[in-house]
């Protein structure tokens, strides 16, 4: 299988999975799980620290939503715990188990 079919047949997935999640009320579930267990890491701090930062430097007046954006992403990223990570993973596979027909 070349490289095209096999990333519109890996979008193709991720778009049942994520309709299965959305019309069970999972995706809600778990975006609470992980905006709960970031706060609870000190994710959200962090995050807010580091935006503080940005603007600092960079000026109030000199800076858009969509520069501060994109400037902290990568770094709002890095700092997600593995646990979080690893635990929002194991929530996914154990409701993909639960739903043999995706």
């Amino acid at each position: 299988m070349d490289d095209v079919s096999e990333k519109t047949k890996d979008a193709q997935m991720r778009a049942i999975i994520n309709a299965k999640l959305l019309e069970t009320g999972e995706r809600e579930r778990l975006k609470e799980v992980l905006r709960q267990k970031l706060i609870e890491c000190g994710w959200r701090d962090q995050l807010k620290a580091h935006c503080k930062e940005v603007v600092k430097q960079k000026g109030l007046e000199n800076i858009t939503v969509d520069d501060l954006v994109a400037e902290i992403t990568p770094k709002g990223r890095a700092l997600i715990p593995d646990s979080v990570k690893k635990d929002l993973l194991h929530r996914i596979r154990t409701f993909l188990n639960e739903h043999p027909e995706l």
